[in-house]
């Protein structure tokens, strides 16, 4: 078959495609209208999760799973701005490895709103300047985000999804390598990328801001300066890349977590979150756990943080595998709150795959 002939196919099944996703859009506001007689959420992250499995299992080839599932976050990224003006709110600015993860979990076609700390994403959700937000949680390399987990213990937000980004660290600037005599970055990072800086950059000033992005928008200005942030920062910010995955740890990952005004329904392979304080005797700790294992769950963390109220007392957040509406996890939850002092809940979503 010649060239042109399979471009002509290749048009019908163009014009196939868009008459498709236009019947799949027009489906999905009817949709819309339903959630918004019965008070639910436009972003269902249960449905989201059966949609993309049943996609994977429908792909014949020769293109990729993530190839697909990076289709599909478009198309239905446009569905939800179709369905209602969608906003999310996340750790600003623009080009944060927040702002990526909440680009991964929703697409391009919602509108972004860039805030200035973990409280002021929490702030806009609460108040309903934001339908949703985006926050870090955890770092493979770092560990826990306490600010984090402090404003989950105090806010009656919900945990609504997850979203698992590999982080990867670039050196950005406008001159030459050699040229260089200043790097701008966040504390977390110069940490994570110490090794190549001492063997790369040894000597070299290295000055700490408040974000990559900021690091990003200063370099951009220095021209001898250089900035450790995003690939999605050097676009933005119009900065060119001079070494690519400088980490030290090519399994940097950070764990964000989705926050909304609601929970979320089961899917049959979730993870909950909750926080819980423990009566001040002998064993207490162990005493909590009993009931996890006589149910046989998983617990994938644990984490203290001081509860700020009294001296020496401490909050405890744990994930467990399982929805907090499965049987076990409701017995197991019943168990655990006769015996601690507090216990929350803090939401049941999908797991990452």
């Amino acid at each position: 078959m010649s060239l042109q002939n399979l471009r002509r196919r290749i048009d019908r099944i163009d014009k196939k495609i868009v008459g498709l996703l236009d019947m799949r859009t027009n489906l999905s506001l009817h949709i819309g209208k339903i959630k918004a007689k019965e008070g639910k959420g436009v972003y269902s992250p249960d449905r989201e999760r059966q949609v993309l499995g049943r996609v994977k299992q429908a792909n014949k080839g020769p293109i990729t799973d993530s190839a697909l599932e990076a289709i599909y976050r478009e198309i239905m990224s446009a569905s939800l701005a179709a369905e209602k003006p969608l906003k999310v709110a996340y750790l600003g600015p623009e080009a944060t490895f927040a702002n990526l993860a909440a680009i991964k979990r929703f697409g391009s076609q919602v509108e972004y709103l860039p805030c200035d700390s973990i409280a002021d994403v929490f702030l806009n959700v609460e108040r309903e300047a934001a339908d949703y937000g985006v926050v870090p949680i955890e770092n493979s390399i770092e560990g826990a985000v306490s600010y984090t987990m402090d404003m989950l213990a105090e806010s009656e937000l919900k945990i609504c999804a997850q979203v698992i980004l590999d982080v990867s660290h670039n050196l950005l600037s406008n001159c030459p390598k050699n040229k260089i005599k200043k790097v701008y970055s966040n504390p977390m990072v110069f940490g994570q990328c110490k090794i190549w800086l001492q063997q790369n950059l040894p000597g070299l000033e290295m000055v700490e801001v408040s974000s990559t992005t900021r690091a990003a928008q200063i370099a951009a200005k220095d021209n001898s300066g250089a900035a450790i942030a995003s690939l999605l920062a050097a676009r933005v910010y119009k900065l060119k890349v001079i070494a690519k995955d400088i980490e030290d740890s090519p399994h940097n990952v950070t764990r964000f977590l989705v926050i909304a005004r609601y929970d979320v329904g089961p899917t049959g392979s979730d993870k909950t979150s909750i926080i819980f304080s423990i009566k001040d005797k002998v064993g207490a700790l162990h005493d909590m756990l009993v009931p996890f294992k006589k149910h046989r769950i998983n617990l994938t963390k644990i984490e203290s943080r001081p509860s700020k109220k009294k001296a020496w007392d401490y909050y405890f957040f744990v994930d467990l595998e399982g929805h907090r509406l499965d049987k076990k996890v409701k017995k197991a939850l019943g168990e655990l709150e006769a015996q601690c002092r507090f216990i929350k809940v803090l939401g049941s979503y999908p797991l990452e795959e």
